[in-house]
């Protein structure tokens, strides 16, 4: 008989439940940055909503979904709603041993957070914290909420995007930057299903990447190469 042991380590942030079959990296490494980041934030009392989560089926390598997130450069050509409530101007990412930020600034007018003077970003218009950690999760903070994304690699060519809502204030969910995440979701898989044909073609060519674009991206793809080899 063969007897197969499986080291299971369980790690709680807030409300939720992480668990990893024999990790190489401390959960806390993983998550310290973004949970001093947003410690004001009350996530306990956020409600997980059912009815606002949902699953997509994308014809795209995991990887691919990634890098779509990890660069806000197409912002403007595919997310016009999203664009109006952003100063793409002032969008910034910061990066972190096992994770990265992407701020999105609230244009004058638009739906941000009331962040406290303790906070690093006390001052700032800040209508979304978009959170990576590595190696594939999101976690995407508005003024109504949360939206975590969960990006589970299926072949190398489908990829199973799980969407899970939790809702702070339901009256700020149809207004700002995190109006409407479905929308945006949809644009971003037919973006992505589009390069995933165009890397497939004999045309095509890898690059450079952009130093003020693309830092996310260039972190990620360092993050791969670390771990691949490991």
């Amino acid at each position: 008989m063969l007897i197969i042991f499986l080291l299971l380590i369980l790690s709680k942030w807030n409300k939720f439940i992480f668990v990893s079959i024999d990790p190489i990296i401390p959960f806390n490494l993983v998550i310290q940055d973004m949970s001093k980041r947003i410690s004001w934030l009350p996530v306990e009392d956020f409600n997980f909503r059912k009815d606002l989560s949902k699953e997509y089926s994308i014809d795209a390598n995991w990887a691919l979904y990634c890098d779509n997130y990890l660069e806000g450069f197409h912002i403007p050509f595919i997310h016009n709603d999203l664009n109006e409530a952003l100063d793409f101007n002032n969008y910034d990412v910061e990066l972190f041993k096992y994770s990265n930020l992407q701020i999105g600034i609230g244009k004058n007018g638009e739906d941000c957070f009331d962040i406290p003077e303790t906070s690093i970003d006390f001052g700032k218009n800040i209508a979304a914290y978009y959170f990576w950690l590595f190696p594939n999760m999101m976690f995407n903070f508005y003024p109504w909420g949360l939206s975590i994304n969960i990006v589970k690699p299926i072949s190398p060519t489908k990829t199973k995007v799980e969407f899970l809502s939790y809702v702070w204030k339901q009256d700020k969910m149809n207004i700002g930057a995190g109006a409407d995440i479905n929308k945006v979701e949809l644009e971003d898989e037919e973006i992505v299903q589009r390069v995933q044909k165009g890397v497939k073609s004999r045309y095509y060519k890898n690059g450079r990447f952009s130093p003020s674009m693309e830092q996310g991206v260039h972190h990620f793809h360092l993050l791969i190469k670390e771990f691949l080899f490991k």
